[in-house]
């Protein structure tokens, strides 16, 4: 069985600067609603430390693996949860719609046995942290986008 949960929103920014923001991991504290902390190395196969800012939840440290990850348009890591019933993989993904304009997508697919136990009020406060932080990243791009464009005139 699986099951995903997903937000997308569209950026008025190329790809390149949301991935500039993505895979900026030290940054993250400072705009991040959802992971306030990224430590690790963007590598196949390496360990991250992330937090998990859940609405209504303490904040909670994973470490997952880095699964994929290919530059400007995606980064996958993976955990197991429900002593190895459900495993759950983390995205984040761009899609260039055109030279100053992308989608970004953040959400987590489930996959396991025990995938229909993950209770609707969890899968509903995931998606609004996938929401916030789908929103910190397209604010934080087109920022900077804007910033870049005005110190080039």
């Amino acid at each position: 069985m699986k099951r995903a949960v997903e937000h997308r929103i569209g950026v008025q920014a190329p790809a390149e600067i949301v991935w500039e923001v993505v895979s900026d991991f030290p940054s993250w504290e400072a705009w991040n609603p959802f992971h306030p902390k990224m430590v690790g190395d963007l590598r196949i196969g390496s360990t991250l430390t992330v937090d998990i800012a859940i609405p209504g939840q303490p904040v909670q440290t994973i470490t997952p693996v880095v699964r994929d990850w290919v530059p400007y348009e995606q980064l996958h890591w993976q955990t197991t949860q429900k002593r190895g019933f459900v495993t759950a993989i983390r995205y984040l993904e761009i899609e260039s719609l055109g030279p100053n304009n992308c989608t970004f997508s953040n959400g987590e697919l489930f996959a396991g046995l025990l995938v229909r136990w993950i209770p609707v009020k969890t899968r509903r406060a995931l998606r609004e942290g996938f929401t916030a932080m789908g929103e910190a990243v397209r604010d934080r791009a087109e920022a900077l986008w804007k910033a870049r464009q005005g110190s080039a005139t």
